[in-house]
C-alpha cells in the first residue's frame, strides 16, 4: 500500500499539487486521471522520488519516505518497477538483455539465475520466442510487453505506468491492460497507473484517483464513476457522446 499525505509541489512561484491525500491499494489497478496539466504526471513522479515534495508524506507500507536513510532509499528502488510512456528499451540490447538488465544492476545473481528469471517473465507476458530479437524487430504491442516483463522481473513490490497504452490501436491497448491486472492480482503489488485512456478507467479500473487543477477531486471504483454525480468528473470522463450513451445505459439498468 501507498499512502500520501497532505502533498504539495510547486515549481517557482507555480504550486502544481495542492494538499493531495490518497491510498493506493495493494493488489489492485490505482489510476490518476485528469486532464493535461492536473498535476498527474508530477505526482507520479513525487511517488517515484524524481521530485521532492514542499511538504507532505508519501508512505509505502508505512514506511516514510522522506525519513529514510539513503541506503533504506536505494533499497526502496529496488522495490519499484517501471513501465515508462515509450516502453524506453534499449536499442542495441536483446528482448532477453532488456529484461534482465535490472537483474543486472541491482543483484548479484549469476547468469544462469538471470537467465531462468528471464525465461520466466517472458514466458508470462506470451513472448517465449522473442528473447533474440532486437526491439525494432517486434511490434509496438510486443515492446510493451516486454517493458512490462523488465518491470515485474525483479519482484517488485510497486508498479508504475505512465501512460502504458500510449501508441497503441484499441485491442492491444485491452490486452495491455488485461496484462497489468492480472500481474497485479497475482504478485500482489501495488500497481499505479497514470492514464488519460478512458477505457482503461472502465476496464481495470478498481481504485481511480480524479485530479483537477493539482487538487483532489473525485476517488473512486470505476462502478462508482458511473454514478457519480460530481460534474468535474462527468465532464472529464464522459466527454465523447460515445461515453455519455454508455453511461446513460449504465445508470437505465
Amino acid at each position: 500500500m501507498i499512502e500520501i499525505i497532505n502533498l504539495e509541489k510547486s515549481f517557482g512561484d507555480s504550486k502544481i499539487l495542492k494538499g493531495i491525500s490518497s491510498v493506493f491499494e495493494t493488489g489492485k489497478t490505482n489510476l490518476i486521471i485528469g486532464q493535461s496539466g492536473s498535476g498527474k504526471t508530477v505526482l507520479l513522479k513525487s511517488l517515484l522520488g524524481i521530485h521532492t515534495p514542499e511538504s507532505g508524506k508519501i508512505c509505502f507500507d508505512g514506511r516514510i519516505y522522506s525519513e529514510l536513510e539513503d541506503d533504506e532509499k536505494r533499497e526502496l528502488r529496488t522495490e519499484i518497477g517501471m513501465v515508462f510512456q515509450g516502453s524506453a528499451l534499449f536499442d542495441s540490447m536483446t528482448v532477453a538483455e532488456n529484461v534482465g538488465f535490472p537483474l543486472r544492476m541491482f543483484t548479484n545473481d549469476n547468469s544462469a539465475k538471470i537467465q531462468k528469471r528471464v525465461d520466466l517473465v517472458l514466458k508470462r507476458v506470451d513472448l517465449v520466442d522473442a528473447h533474440n530479437k532486437l526491439p525494432s524487430q517486434i511490434s509496438g504491442g510486443m515492446q510493451k510487453r516486454v517493458a512490462i516483463a523488465r518491470a515485474i522481473v525483479n519482484r517488485p513490490k510497486y508498479l508504475f505506468c505512465d501512460e502504458p497504452n500510449s501508441g497503441l490501436d484499441p485491442n492491444t491497448a485491452i490486452l495491455i491492460d488485461n496484462l497489468i491486472k492480472q500481474i497485479t492480482e497475482e504478485y500482489d503489488i501495488t500497481t499505479v497507473i497514470n492514464t488519460h485512456d478512458m477505457n482503461s478507467v472502465m476496464e481495470i479500473g478498481e481504485n481511480i484517483l480524479f485530479l483537477k487543477n493539482g487538487l483532489k477531486a473525485w476517488q473512486g471504483t470505476k462502478e462508482e464513476i458511473f454514478k457519480t454525480d460530481n460534474q468535474d468528473v462527468v465532464d472529464f470522463v464522459y466527454s465523447s457522446n460515445l461515453f455519455k450513451k454508455v453511461r446513460e445505459a449504465y445508470l437505465k439498468e
